[in-house]
């Protein structure tokens, strides 16, 4: 009997310290139907404005369009997931497609990405042109036979440690392999708070960095109480890029990992 009291005692413990329901478990972000559970900002425009239905709802996919801008003029736009996450791992498809907004810079050609450890949109001042955060940065080949890396890294308004090393760089590249306009390509980010980040494409470990802080340019006209260079990134908003090349979205999807807040 007392052997039993012991283990019953045990499995109580082991109850308690069990994860949250849905932790470990594959969670869709998008339901394919609608953008509900997402928060568009664009540039030059309030938190929740849509300016010209950049992201809209298509056969299931989250499409990036500019079909009713006239003129980009640095309208780059997110589109957030409602909460914040620290460690998971997030998978999503995209597949760049025509035609590019002749308005936009020239670096946006068959260049998008999904932003994380994000500050929240609502802390956006609408002149604000990039958040605070870090980028999986994505492109595709531009025809010519030269190499162009999907899954790099970007940083508006933050800085990591590559290599062992603090570094300012605004964008490192990854060593994928490069993947054509058109082609779908499988993306995987695997994120533990601000101790160890993953670039994944296509089943492939492309990019290893770690310790990302909030520092260095690119980011403007932000609320200088959400720049504190220096502080720790351990969590914060995922976000879809709207930079100027229509992108498709689908099977967005996150599994939170141990120690996810």
């Amino acid at each position: 009997m007392k052997k039993l009291w012991i283990g019953l005692l045990a499995c109580v413990a082991l109850s308690a310290s069990a994860p949250a329901p849905g932790d470990g478990e594959w969670t869709s972000l998008f339901n394919g139907k609608n953008l509900k559970n997402w928060i568009v900002k664009i540039h030059h425009h309030p938190v929740g404005k849509n300016f010209g239905n950049t992201f809209r709802v298509k056969d299931g996919m989250i499409q990036v369009r500019y079909d009713q801008y006239g003129d980009f003029n640095e309208q780059y736009g997110h589109l957030y997931y409602k909460t914040p996450f620290s460690h998971y791992h997030l998978q999503m498809e995209y597949r760049f497609v025509d035609p590019w907004e002749k308005t936009a810079p020239s670096y946006t050609i068959l260049n998008s990405g999904v932003m994380f450890h994000s500050q929240d949109p609502r802390t956006m001042p609408v002149e604000q042109d990039w958040p605070i955060s870090v980028e999986m940065q994505f492109l595709a080949g531009l025809g010519d036979g030269q190499p162009r890396p999907t899954g790099n890294m970007c940083s508006p308004g933050t800085n990591i440690v590559y290599q062992g090393k603090f570094n300012t760089q605004h964008c490192i590249n990854s060593s994928s392999k490069t993947y054509e306009k058109g082609e779908w390509v499988k993306a995987e980010l695997i994120v533990y708070g601000d101790s160890l980040i993953q670039h994944i494409i296509n089943g492939d470990t492309v990019l290893q960095y770690s310790k990302p802080s909030i520092g260095g340019g690119v980011a403007n006209r932000y609320d200088p109480a959400q720049k504190i260079d220096g502080k720790a990134l351990t969590s914060g908003h995922i976000a879809l890029q709207s930079e100027g090349q229509p992108i498709d979205f689908r099977n967005i999807r996150i599994r939170k990992l141990p120690g996810n807040k």
